[in-house]
């Protein structure tokens, strides 16, 4: 490939295809995200490539994708978003990938459950409001690494078995080479230098190839647990960050698989250790005024305030998109550095909002804590900027700021604060009870929430009727 691994932006289908030319694209991948998340592909040889196909977009079936179409209105299109062009570093031939929105065939109107579309109608919506003119969104997604990963579910036998060379049950095991037994233990990785940490290389050619994409990065370091990294990208728009996350999961996966490891996304993969959370980063600015400074608590405009208050008061329905498996309820306890106590703080890791420190009024922020990375980034940053909104719209008072540990607190205390939901039941049914600040100028549509409370429902049902192994444990002999 002539040019080296970036990102673009063109104008006119004309330039991208000159651009191919003059790079000698042999492929084109057209990538979009289901429901869940999970980025899907199609791949072009760049002779089918021409100005009809990026105008009109590519018919593929839609009903192939959980939670999309039936069977008997199956066709969709895939149109390219030339805005969002990057190369794509682990293909054999020069490719590149391209970014699309998901439309109805009929009107060629986006497809209400298609979620890039989703992000776009909520930046589309700010600017609607009046409020202001940008979200900026900065994710901070962590992940596991591991050697070895096995797992059953049948009829006869449920189970799991992981294994990772950091892990601290390794350090007894006999090794060919030796055991040579620098190893964090529970809760003992954040950060320790190596040998002890063996992520380093790892996780700097991550950082790298993400870079090589054309988001533009910050940094890398080991996590708490064993085996638990991030990286950091730097924050965007709202739709571009959410593009970006699905970059940096590509990235994640396939760097991992070239070293022989596999990396995940599960926020909770490990018993007893801490989980992978996604800590998104939020402000609103309008032209270049940053509209979360002022002069109240840490700094913090009103309006800032208001858009605490949003999310403190939809959070649950907000766990329905932010955390969205029964897995991530197994991380959103108390204990692990999950922040399920829904309140406010400046600089305080316990709380759900948090208000980072900052020497600028441009950095001026809130971090909300209790997403995780297993969430679809474009419905989890469009369903917060909603709820905000809802906030700064209504004027919504989040209360008092806490700054105390707030796991330290007494419990008559304790239990006046409220708290995430414990369950994926739960947060389906909060987002049951509580949706119509996402519905909010046709943002999200009542059919998408339906069919996404209908498709994690399935996931509900096959994690409550599953027995589990810790159930043989505790009732065989009864």
């Amino acid at each position: 490939m002539a040019t080296t691994a970036q990102q673009f932006k063109f104008k006119t289908p004309g330039d991208f295809l000159d651009f191919t030319k003059e790079n000698e694209i042999v492929y084109v991948d057209f990538v979009f995200a289901d429901l869940r998340g999970k980025q899907q592909h199609t791949t072009q040889h760049i002779s089918t490539v021409d100005e009809a196909l990026l105008t009109e977009g590519i018919y593929f079936d839609g009903s192939s994708i959980a939670g999309w179409k039936a069977i008997n209105e199956s066709d969709m299109i895939l149109l390219p978003d030339l805005n969002k062009v990057c190369s794509d570093p682990f293909a054999a031939q020069p490719t590149v990938k391209v970014f699309c929105y998901v439309l109805e065939p009929k009107t060629r109107e986006h497809y209400e459950r298609c979620p890039r579309s989703v992000a776009k109608f909520a930046e589309d919506y700010l600017k609607k409001s009046g409020v202001g003119d940008t979200a900026f969104f900065g994710p901070e997604a962590e992940f596991f690494v591991f050697d070895d990963v096995k797992y059953a579910v049948r009829m006869n036998k449920v189970s799991y078995e992981i294994d990772s060379e950091e892990g601290p049950y390794n350090t007894d095991r006999v090794l060919g080479e030796g055991n040579l037994a620098h190893r964090p233990q529970v809760k003992g990785g954040y950060f320790p230098d190596a040998p002890m940490d063996t992520g380093n290389d790892l996780r700097a050619e991550m950082l790298s190839i993400i870079a090589s994409m054309g988001v533009e990065v910050e940094k890398h370091h080991h996590e708490v647990a064993p085996s638990q990294h991030e990286l950091g990208i730097k924050f965007s728009t709202l739709l571009d960050c959410g593009d970006n996350m699905q970059i940096y999961k590509y990235v994640v996966h396939n760097v991992a698989a070239a070293y022989g490891k596999t990396a995940t996304f599960m926020p909770k993969p490990i018993f007893g250790d801490n989980g992978s959370g996604m800590h998104v980063h939020q402000s609103i600015w309008k032209g270049k005024t940053p509209l979360f400074a002022g002069d109240k608590y840490a700094g913090l405009s009103e309006t800032a305030l208001h858009y605490i208050g949003g999310i403190i008061k939809h959070a649950k329905a907000l766990n329905a998109f932010t955390n969205p498996t029964t897995n991530s309820y197994k991380r959103l306890v108390p204990g692990y550095e999950a922040p399920v106590l829904l309140a406010y703080s400046s600089r305080n890791r316990s709380a759900s909002c948090r208000i980072p420190y900052c020497g600028s009024p441009k950095g001026k922020r809130v971090e909300v804590r209790f997403p995780d990375p297993a969430a679809n980034p474009y419905l989890a940053y469009a369903a917060m900027l909603m709820a905000g909104l809802d906030g700064v719209k209504n004027k919504i008072n989040p209360g008092d700021a806490m700054d105390k540990n707030l796991y330290e607190l007494p419990k008559d205390e304790l239990a006046k604060v409220p708290t995430v939901c414990g369950s994926l039941r739960d947060a389906l049914d909060a987002l049951k009870a509580d949706h119509a600040f996402l519905l909010e100028g046709n943002v999200f549509s009542k059919d998408l929430i339906d069919s996404f409370i209908e498709l994690k429902m399935e996931e509900v049902l096959e994690f409550e009727t599953m027995p589990h192994p810790i159930e043989y444990k505790n009732y065989y002999s009864c």
